[in-house]
C-alpha cells in the first residue's frame, strides 16, 4: 500500500481531533508546506489524558498503538523510516549503527526502523526490571504517565558500539583498560527512535545520559511527528554543539501544536466533568467497560480462549528489551510464515482481525500481523495495550472512542493497578489475537476482570498467543552464545577461541565426496547422498511460497540437461573462457594484496566452489602458492554454517579467511553473511566474487553482467554436488550442513573440462589482469547497491512485492529456470549470445521473455508470485510448464 493511500484509509470524514480543538482551542499546525495541515491531520488524532503533567494526547494513526491499523501500514512507516535513516548516514556509517528505541509506545517502531537501516542491532528501554540483569543506564520521561526508563542490554558493549566484528571489548562496565578497548569498540551512530518528538526532553536527556557514559560523534533522532516549537528547534542546535557532537533529525511529518493559555486546568476540568457524567449514569460504568459517558456497559463474559502455540523460534528474543540482533533477525523471518498459517488455522472464518499487543511487545505481534495480512481473506488490524489513561469518548471527532480497562497481569514492579485497550470495544471484530509474553501470561490475565474477559463481551472469539519471555544467558559477556541453524538460533562458544580440532568434523574431499581432487576443496558439509531430499519442483515451490517449507529443506529433482542445451553450454564456455580466466585473475590478485599473503578461500557452496577452485589454480600458476581452499553452506534466512566456522577458527585465524562466491544478483547473500558474521569473532564478512553487477561489494573480478559458463549447469559443473540442506532432522547443532554427491552422474560431468579450458587461458590475461588491479586498487569501490533497487523497482512494477522472487543477472536467471517455478524472463534488449542458454531453457518451459529498456542487469528472472497447482501470477495468466 502506498503511503498515499495509506493515509487516505487513516484519515476520517470528520477530524479524529475536531472534539477536542473544539472545546479546548488546541490547534494543528503543518510546516508550511502544500496541504501540511491535511497531512498531519491525517496522521494525527487529539484526545485528552488523564495526566496532570500535560492536557492534551497526540493519538498516531500509524502507530498502532491506540489507533488499530493494518500491520504493513504500521511496519512499513517505521521501515521507511530507517531507509532513510541508511540514506542519511550511508552504507559505511549505517551498518555500524545501534538503535535505541522507547519504551512503550514505541518499541515496535524503533524495531522497524532497525529493520530498515539494514544490519542494525536493537535495543529499547523498558519499565520492567528483569532480575539478574545490571543496569547500563536509566533516564526520565518527564510527561509521561510512567516515568523511568531502564536501559537493559544483555551485551554490555552493545551501547559503546562495540557490537559485532568492530569491537567486542566490554570498556569502562567491565574495567577492560581503557586503551586497549578504544583500538576494539567502534564510534558507532547511535539512532534514537520515539513517536514524536514534542519538546525534545526526553531525547536530550537520554543522548546527555548516555554521552557521558558512551561518546560517540553521531546521533540521529527518529519520529513519527516532529511538533517542535521554533525556541526547541534551537535547543537541538545548541545541545549538539555543547557536546561536541552531530545531531540530525529525520521525521515523517513536521508542524506544531498551538497551546492556548491554561489549557491545562481547562483539560483536567473537561475529563473530570465527562468522567463524572459517566459515573452519575447508572447504565455506565467509565473503569470496567468502555468509555465514559458514551458506551453503554457490558459485564465481562466467561467465553472459552483459544491457545495457538506459534512454535516461536528457539532463542530468538520477544523483542528488543535485551538487545535484538541481526542474527535473531535472521533466525526470525523464515519463521514467520509457518507461525502465520498456524494462526490462520485457529482464526477459521473470521473476517475482521484484531492483532493485540501487549505493552512494550510491539514488534512480535506486529511481524505475526503482517504475516498474516496477505495468508488470509479477512481484514487485519493491529494495536496493543497501554499503562496510559486517556479519556474516551464515542464521538467521531475524538480518537479514543471506546476503552477496556483490566488489571495489570505481568506482576510489574509498581505494583497492581489499572491497564487499557483503546477503539477495541464497538469496532466490530470477530475475532482479537491477544499476544503477551510469557511473563504477562499470569492468573491475573485470565481472571473473571481481566483482559481476556473484557475482550470476550466484545467478540466472538478470544485466542491468545504466548511468545516466550527472553532471558539473558549467564555465560556471556562479549559474544551473543546463539546463531543461527535449521531454523532455531542453537547455542556455540565464542568461535574465535581455538577448540579441540578432535571434537569437530573433519572435511569431505574428492573422489569419495565430489569429483574435484582432493586438494582443490575441503568439503565442510555431510554427505546426506543416501537420504531421499528431490521433490519435484512444482511441489517444493508450492510448499516454500506458502510457508509450508523453507527452501534449503529439500533438493529439486537435479536438471538433466539435453544434448541441445549441452552444446550450448560448450559454445558458452569456448566463448567466455578467457573472459572468465581474466576475471578469476583480477579478483585473485586483489585478494592476495589486500588479504595476503597466504589468504585461506572459504567458497560458499556450491556455486562459490569452482570460483574458489580456480581462484586456487592461479595463485599456483601465477605465485606458485597453494591456498587452502574449503567449502561452507550459507542459506538465506538461517544464515552460515556454524560448525563449519569453528571448525575454521580451530585449523585458521578467522583474519585470514577471505568468502568466496561466483556472482551477486541483488545481494541477499552479502547480507545474510554479514548478518551472521556479526556474532563471530574475527572473520571478515566481505565477500569476494568473480562477477558483482550487482554492486554489492569491494573485491570482484568485473562489474558487468555476463555468462558464467557455470551457471548454466547444477551439479554436473560443480563437482557433481548438490546444493546444500539444512533440515533439522538431519542436521544437529555439531553437525555441518548437508549435500548429496551425485555419483550416478559422472557420465555427465563436466567440473573438471570446465577449471581446465578457462585455465588454460591464464597465461593471456595476465597483462590485461594486472591492468585491471592496478586500477580497481586505486578506484573507490564502494558498494553502490544498484541491484537492490532495481530490484526492488522490479518487484512493484510487475506487481509481485515480493524482493526474493526477483532474481536478477545471468546466473540467478539460470536457477530460476533450473530449479524453481519461473514466470517470465526480462532481458536487455539486443543482448546477445550471453542468452543462448536462457532463452533454450525458456522456450522448453514455455516461458515468456520480455525484453525491456534501461535494465541494468542483463536479465531478470522472475518467479511465480502467487504459485499453487493451477494459480496466476500478476498478470492473470497461468505458468506454462513442459
Amino acid at each position: 500500500m502506498s503511503e498515499r493511500a495509506a493515509r487516505k484509509e487513516t484519515a476520517n470524514v470528520v477530524w479524529s481531533g475536531s472534539w477536542v480543538a473544539e472545546r479546548l482551542g488546541v490547534e494543528l499546525v503543518g510546516d508550511g508546506k502544500p496541504d501540511g495541515d491535511g497531512e498531519l491531520r491525517e496522521q494525527l488524532g487529539l484526545a485528552l489524558r488523564r495526566n496532570p503533567k500535560r492536557a492534551h494526547l497526540l493519538v498516531s494513526n500509524v502507530l498502532g498503538k491506540h489507533v488499530p491499523q493494518k500491520p504493513s501500514v504500521v511496519y512499513g512507516v517505521g521501515f521507511e523510516l530507517g531507509r532513510r535513516v541508511h540514506a542519511l548516514l550511508g552504507d559505511a556509517e549505517a551498518r555500524r549503527a545501534v538503535v535505541l528505541g522507547y519504551a512503550e509506545t514505541a518499541t515496535g517502531l524503533g524495531h522497524a526502523v532497525a529493520d530498515g537501516l539494514g544490519v542494525a542491532p536493537y535495543l529499547h528501554s523498558t519499565r520492567r526490571p528483569v532480575e539478574g540483569v545490571a543496569r547500563a543506564g536509566g533516564f526520565e520521561e518527564s510527561h509521561s504517565h510512567a516515568t523511568s526508563h531502564l536501559l537493559l542490554p544483555e551485551d554490555p558493549n552493545l551501547l559503546a558500539g562495540g557490537h559485532g566484528p568492530a569491537g567486542s571489548g566490554a570498556g569502562a562496565q567491565t574495567g577492560v583498560d581503557a586503551e586497549a578497548d578504544a583500538g576494539r569498540s567502534a564510534d558507532a551512530p547511535l539512532v534514537l527512535v520515539d513517536d514524536e518528538f514534542s519538546t525534545g526532553n526526553t531525547v536530550l536527556n537520554t543522548i546527555r545520559a548516555l554521552h557521558e557514559r558512551y561518546p560517540r560523534s553521531r546521533y540521529v533522532v527518529v519520529a513519527l511527528v516532529d511538533m517542535r516549537s521554533a525556541a526547541d528547534q534551537g535547543r537541538l542546535t545548541e545541545f549538539a554543539a555543547e557536546i561536541g557532537a552531530r545531531v540530525d533529525l529525520v521525521a515523517r511529518s513536521s508542524g506544531t501544536v498551538v497551546l492556548p493559555e491554561g489549557v491545562l486546568a481547562k483539560g483536567q476540568a473537561l475529563v473530570a466533568a465527562q468522567e463524572s457524567a459517566a459515573s452519575g449514569s447508572p447504565e455506565r460504568s467509565p473503569e470496567r467497560a468502555g468509555s465514559p459517558a458514551s458506551e453503554t456497559a457490558v459485564e465481562p463474559v466467561r467465553r472459552p480462549c483459544t491457545r495457538v502455540d506459534l512454535q516461536w523460534p528457539a532463542g530468538v528474543p520477544d523483542g528488543g528489551r535485551h538487545g535484538f540482533t541481526p542474527a535473531h533477525r535472521a533466525a526470525l523471518e523464515p519463521a514467520l510464515p509457518a507461525m502465520a498459517a498456524r494462526l490462520a488455522a485457529a482464526l477459521g472464518d473470521a473476517r475482521r482481525v484484531l492483532i493485540l499487543g501487549f505493552e512494550e511487545l510491539m514488534y512480535a505481534p506486529l511481524r505475526l500481523g503482517t504475516a498474516l495480512e496477505g495468508r488470509i481473506d479477512a481484514e487485519v488490524r493491529y494495536s496493543t495495550t497501554t499503562r496510559s489513561p486517556v479519556l474516551a469518548v464515542d464521538d467521531p471527532g475524538y480518537a479514543i472512542r471506546s476503552r477496556l480497562v483490566f488489571p495489570a497481569h505481568d506482576n510489574p514492579a509498581d505494583g497492581p493497578g489499572d491497564r487499557y485497550a483503546y477503539n477495541v470495544a464497538g469496532a466490530g471484530f470477530d475475532a482479537v489475537v491477544v499476544a503477551v509474553d510469557s511473563t504477562a501470561d499470569t492468573p491475573e490475565l485470565h481472571a473473571p476482570d481481566g483482559l481476556l474477559a473484557q475482550l470476550a463481551a466484545h467478540t466472538d472469539h478470544v485466542l491468545l498467543v504466548v511468545v516466550p519471555s527472553y532471558v539473558p544467558s549467564e555465560d556471556r559477556p562479549g559474544l551473543h552464545p546463539y546463531v543461527p541453524s535449521a531454523g532455531t538460533l542453537n547455542p556455540t562458544p565464542n568461535v574465535s577461541e581455538r577448540q579441540d580440532p578432535c571434537m569437530l568434523p573433519e572435511p569431505l574431499r574428492g573422489p569419495a565426496f565430489s569429483s574435484y581432487a582432493p586438494d582443490d576443496v575441503g568439503w565442510l558439509l555431510q554427505d546426506l547422498s543416501d537420504t531421499e531430499l528431490e521433490a519435484p519442483t512444482e511441489e517444493r515451490e508450492e510448499a516454500i511460497q506458502s510457508g509450508g517449507a523453507h527452501y534449503a529443506e529439500s533438493l529439486p529433482v537435479e536438471y538433466q540437461p539435453s544434448a541441445q542445451y549441452q552444446e550450448l553450454f560448450k559454445a558458452a564456455l569456448e566463448l567466455s573462457a578467457a573472459r572468465v580466466a581474466r576475471a578469476v585473475g583480477t579478483v585473485t590478485e586483489t585478494v592476495l594484496a589486500e588479504r595476503g599473503p597466504r589468504p585461506v578461500l572459504v567458497s560458499l557452496a556450491r556455486a562459490g566452489t569452482p570460483v574458489g577452485v580456480l581462484m586456487r589454480r592461479w595463485a599456483r600458476h601465477r605465485h606458485g602458492v597453494d591456498l587452502p581452499h574449503y567449502a561452507v553452506s550459507i542459506v538465506r534466512g538461517r544464515g552460515i554454517d556454524a560448525t563449519a566456522l569453528r571448525w575454521l577458527a580451530a585449523h585458521h585465524d578467522p583474519a585470514d579467511v577471505v568468502f568466496v562466491d561466483g556472482w551477486t544478483g541483488k545481494g541477499a547473500i552479502t547480507r545474510e553473511l554479514s548478518a551472521a558474521l556479526a556474532e563471530f569473532d574475527g572473520f571478515n564478512p566481505e565477500i569476494a566474487v568473480l562477477a558483482d553487477p550487482g554492486g554489492c561489494v569491494r573485491t570482484h573480478g568485473t562489474r558487468e553482467d555476463f555468462l558464467i559458463p557455470s551457471a548454466c549447469l547444477n551439479s554436473t559443473v560443480s563437482g557433481l554436488i548438490s546444493r546444500t540442506v539444512l533440515r533439522s532432522d538431519l542436521v544437529g547443532p555439531d553437525d555441518f550442513h548437508g549435500a548429496k554427491f551425485y555419483r550416478e552422474l559422472a557420465d555427465a560431468d563436466v567440473s573438471g573440462h570446465f577449471l581446465d579450458a578457462v585455465a588454460a587461458h591464464f597465461d593471456e590475461v595476465v597483462d590485461a589482469v594486472d591492468a585491471d588491479v592496478k586500477e580497481l586498487l586505486a578506484a573507490d569501490r564502494a558498494p553502490t547497491w544498484e541491484g537492490w533497487a532495481a530490484v526492488e523497482r522490479i518487484s512493484e512494477e510487475y506487481g509481485i512485492h515480493d524482493v526474493n522472487l526477483v532474481k536478477p543477472g545471468v546466473g540467478e536467471t539460470t536457477r530460476v529456470l533450473l530449479r524453481r517455478v519461473p514466470w517470465k524472463i526480462l532481458a536487455k534488449r539486443g543482448a546477445g549470445a550471453d542468452l543462448d542458454h536462457i532463452r533454450l531453457l525458456a522456450e522448453q518451459r514455455g516461458v515468456p521473455i520480455e525484453e525491456v529498456d534501461g535494465l541494468p542487469y542483463t536479465c531478470v528472472g522472475l518467479i511465480h508470485p502467487k504459485y499453487t497447482r493451477g494459480a496466476t501470477g500478476a498478470d492473470g495468466k497461468a505458468v506454462e510448464s513442459k
